[in-house]
């Protein structure tokens, strides 16, 4: 079995991990039977939920017992829900506050015919001031610290924050973990970033790739991003899986199978079960394959996992090496 102690830092009493939400969301789920224009259509459920790919990391590695704080930018009463939602779970939290109003997405699982529509707002806009009072809060963290930056920006963020965070990164030593479809991921990599999770459509974007299903293919793309810097990637390919590698090598786990309610935080959920498992030492096979298995339980609910079915999930995968 091979782990990736070597990666880690000799890390003291006063290490933390920070989550990152630059555009948090309350999500409203929705189930009804069928979706007719013009007419009103009631539903069968609903569910509202405090979101943000970095709040749900901070979830996540909450219920695996890992602890971090988590960081974002949000104004108006759907910040206070989104904050109040994860102290109530025992998670710290550091928003820099703002004058809009943090946005409301809707996701509709429409059962006849089996159908689901993604609707997701921009966020607010954000002043240079209010951008500058967050990198300050950036500007605190230290050579014992990991930040996990996920998701979109909200409007008002130059997609460039991306780099100056990374550039931060070196100079005070933290290590730096993005899950983020920019381009400018891309340009980080000279700052030797910790973890990049990106989806196959987003990492073949990366090289003007339209398409490929070939896992070798795929494998060599990975190749590519860590000799230009970054230590670790974690890449997800939905309905197929997931493939990790390091300098160590190159791992592939298949999905389990699972009935699909709704697909929104499968990779927050992989990607907050992998870094849990990095903390708490798990081997990269059985980290994989962890971190597979809940993404997926995590696709059959409208929720996040509660972890429950996690052993039967993890029995229907393998991992192999490529």
């Amino acid at each position: 079995m091979i782990a990736y102690d070597w990666f880690y830092k000799v890390r003291g009493d006063n290490n933390m991990i920070y989550t990152c939400t630059l555009n948090p969301a309350i999500d409203l789920f929705i189930e009804t039977d069928q979706l007719k224009p013009d007419v009103v259509n009631r539903t069968n459920s609903y569910d509202i939920i405090p979101n943000g790919k970095g709040v749900n990391v901070s979830f996540i590695m909450k219920m695996l017992g890992v602890d971090s704080t988590a960081l974002g930018i949000g104004g108006g009463f759907t910040s206070k829900f989104i904050e109040e939602s994860l102290q109530e779970k025992g998670i710290q939290t550091k928003f820099t506050h703002v004058a809009g109003i943090s946005r409301i997405n809707v996701f509709t699982r429409v059962l006849n015919p089996n159908t689901e529509y993604k609707e997701v707002n921009k966020g607010p806009r954000l002043s240079e001031k209010e951008v500058q009072e967050f990198l300050n809060v950036i500007a605190s963290l230290t050579d014992q610290d990991k930040l996990i930056v996920s998701g979109s920006f909200s409007t008002g963020i130059d997609p460039e924050i991306i780099v100056e965070i990374a550039k931060m990164s070196q100079m005070q030593g933290f290590d730096l973990i993005i899950d983020t479809s920019y381009s400018e991921v891309l340009d980080t990599l000279q700052y030797h970033p910790f973890l990049l999770k990106p989806n196959d459509e987003e990492l073949l974007s990366w090289f003007s790739v339209q398409h490929t299903e070939n896992l070798n293919e795929l494998a060599d793309y990975t190749k590519r991003i860590l000799a230009n810097g970054a230590k670790n990637i974690l890449l997800s390919l939905g309905a197929r899986g997931a493939i990790y590698a390091n300098n160590n090598g190159i791992w592939f786990g298949n999905a389990p199978d699972v009935k699909v309610v709704n697909t929104a935080c499968s990779g927050d959920t992989m990607l907050g079960t992998f870094v849990a498992g990095m903390e708490q030492g798990l081997a990269v096979e059985d980290n994989l394959k962890k971190s597979l298995a809940a993404a997926s339980s995590t696709a059959a609910t409208s929720a996040l996992t509660d972890f429950s079915d996690l052993d039967d999930l993890v029995d229907q995968i393998e991992i192999k090496s490529l």
